[in-house]
């Protein structure tokens, strides 16, 4: 009997491109992503090979949490199997590089996990809203994104959907922790090099408190402004959509109205 050939995975080659990445420079921000979540990997350009050849039809919990810290996508929308994810235990143990099997389908696990609370998982679709003051307009203004949440235990990785800002081409990342009801972190935002701007890279720290629905997080953010003083203003995220999966990602990959 002839063995199944395997299907290349292009969803990942495709994103790793759109971030223009070399697998060698792929293979090294999965491993400085390890370092940062206090997890390191051994993450290296042979590895991104297997994963992009569908050698590995999944990768190890490890090694998920750090690709979907890079790419801002859930496991799922990179072409892995996504039963994987269902065998992630809170503590991040266990797990395997999985080859296919003879059908093309990852080897059964132990069974799916219980599902979460929405109160204490906050993975989803979410609109991010913030207001600033700009001195040289002299006037506020309302800056939205639809993101990307994902949560492992109590870490938030956010990421903006493609094209999915009120301001073009102005992506936006925060990094978030969980402690009971109070969310706190830090935001990055790289303005569009074509607006007000002018490309400038602006970053601070975010405090926010989760409502008891779950569904809404509201606080301030503190940063510095365009002459280097220190601003805040109020930033909340409000939920949109519990799926990450990739027809809700489509559906918010627009800008918020």
């Amino acid at each position: 009997m002839t063995a199944p050939t395997t299907a290349p995975n292009t969803q990942l080659r495709a994103v790793r491109m759109s971030l223009l990445m070399s697998q060698d420079d792929f293979a090294r921000a999965i491993r400085t992503a390890g370092e940062r979540a206090g997890r390191p990997n051994d993450a290296s350009k042979r590895l991104v090979q297997r994963w992009e050849s569908g050698a590995i039809a999944a990768p190890r919990p490890i090694y998920a949490r750090a690709l979907e810290a890079v790419t801002g996508m859930p496991i799922e929308s990179l072409g892995f199997a996504s039963p994987v994810m269902a065998r992630v235990s809170s503590d991040g143990a266990g797990g395997h590089d999985l080859e296919p099997s003879r059908d093309g389908v990852a080897p059964p696990g132990s069974g799916p996990m219980p599902q979460t609370s929405p109160r204490t998982s906050y993975s989803g679709i979410w609109l991010s809203r913030y207001e600033y003051f700009s001195s040289g307009r002299d006037d506020s203004f309302i800056g939205m994104h639809y993101v990307v949440v994902l949560q492992h235990g109590n870490q938030l990785t956010v990421r903006s959907l493609p094209n999915a800002s009120s301001n073009p081409h102005s992506p936006l990342t925060m990094d978030l922790t969980v402690d009971g009801s109070v969310i706190t972190g830090t935001w990055v935002e790289q303005t569009a090099k074509d607006g007000y701007y002018r490309g400038a890279r602006y970053h601070g720290a975010i405090q926010m408190l989760i409502e008891p629905t779950g569904t809404r997080m509201a606080g301030k953010w503190v940063g510095f402004g365009k002459d280097m003083d220190v601003n805040t203003g109020p930033w909340e995220l409000s939920l949109q959509d519990s799926s990450t999966n990739q027809a809700a990602i489509a559906k918010y990959s627009r800008t918020p109205e």
